[in-house]
């Protein structure tokens, strides 16, 4: 009885996905897009951490709830929008590496 009771409850973990933790992983599940999952947003929170700051990373979750940002920072002339869309194109380069399946 006991061994069942623990398959139940690790089937029942097993089926919730990865935890999304991080304002990235936890700006891209509240997004709703079509291809988001639990376990895509942790694969790009995880890429998030990896590759950029905290400010950083609360700027980046901005953009998914606002994409119009990422492309008023993109066309910036300003050098902190520059070296920030620097961090922020390797952190998409490895998203997209890590995450795509």
């Amino acid at each position: 009885m006991r061994l069942l009771l623990i398959s139940c409850v690790a089937l029942a973990l097993a089926a919730c996905g990865p935890r999304v933790t991080g304002e990235v992983g936890k700006a891209c599940l509240a997004a709703d897009r079509q291809a988001a999952s639990r376990t895509l947003c942790a694969c790009v929170q995880n890429a998030a951490n990896a590759t950029l700051n905290g400010s950083d990373q609360a700027r980046v979750a901005t953009f998914f709830e606002n994409p119009e940002l990422a492309n008023d920072t993109r066309i910036s002339n300003r050098r902190s929008d520059e070296r920030f869309w620097d961090r922020y194109r390797s952190f998409t380069q490895r998203a997209e590496q890590s995450c795509r399946r």
